[in-house]
């Protein structure tokens, strides 16, 4: 495996991100932003950068932005780190705190770009929440993103979608893949995320696992083999 190179940034930009990232090699040449899911940080998927070897692209960053931390309600108004709140409701969908976090996410973009990555050479990920997140701001994103992956979350503010979806990302490559026991987000609704993105025309990959609401080495893999696929054809 390459040696790795580690910084932790912050954007300058507007509702700045920290991040933690992680280089392969110098000079890299793809992003991978990934995003976490509801009271962890930018530490919880900082294994993938080292079992996830995409020594065959070549130098590639991987960007974990941590979220702010705010009150969560389904949780009692605990603060922890969450990229919008959740209700007990789940249809009554905190649309505030998720423009907050996309206007973030889009300076974590604009700030790969600036440092020499840009968008066609970059994937937006995520996991639960950070799912969440990676769809609602990838499909929106002006840029064509090389793609985008969902692991065990959902498509939030669906039926904004077809108004506000960008053209540059019509074609996105995205992977989704989820646990057909997951029981914080039921494969119902995983389901239907997949089967609303096909009906308005993206290329879905979906993959599921006899798995709860986590990761799995077969997923890994399978991740892995997609990520080869989108970076390579960049």
């Amino acid at each position: 495996m390459p040696d790795f190179i580690h910084r932790t940034c912050a954007t300058s930009m507007p509702q700045p991100l920290h991040t933690l990232d992680i280089e392969t090699a110098p000079d890299p040449r793809a992003a991978i932003i990934v995003m976490h899911g509801l009271g962890a940080d930018a530490t919880d998927f900082e294994p993938f950068a080292r079992e996830i070897d995409l020594a065959a692209v070549g130098p590639v960053r991987w960007v974990f932005p941590n979220a702010p931390s705010i009150p969560v309600t389904i949780n009692g108004g605990y603060v922890m780190p969450a990229w919008y709140d959740i209700r007990p409701d789940r249809a009554d969908e905190d649309e505030a705190g998720l423009r907050r976090s996309q206007a973030a996410i889009e300076a974590v973009l604009a700030r790969e770009q600036a440092r020499g990555i840009p968008a066609r050479h970059t994937v937006l990920a995520g996991f639960s929440q950070g799912c969440a997140m990676a769809l609602l701001t990838g499909l929106r994103h002006a840029e064509r993103l090389a793609g985008i992956a969902g692991l065990s979350g959902y498509l939030p503010l669906a039926g904004r979608l077809a108004a506000e979806r960008s053209a540059a990302n019509a074609g996105a490559l995205i992977f989704l893949a989820h646990g057909r026991h997951d029981d914080m987000v039921p494969p119902a609704r995983a389901d239907a995320t997949r089967d609303a993105l096909r009906a308005l025309g993206y290329a879905v990959q979906w993959h599921d696992y006899p798995m709860g609401h986590s990761v799995c080495l077969e997923e890994v893999r399978d991740l892995r083999r997609w990520l080869l696929d989108v970076l390579a054809g960049e």
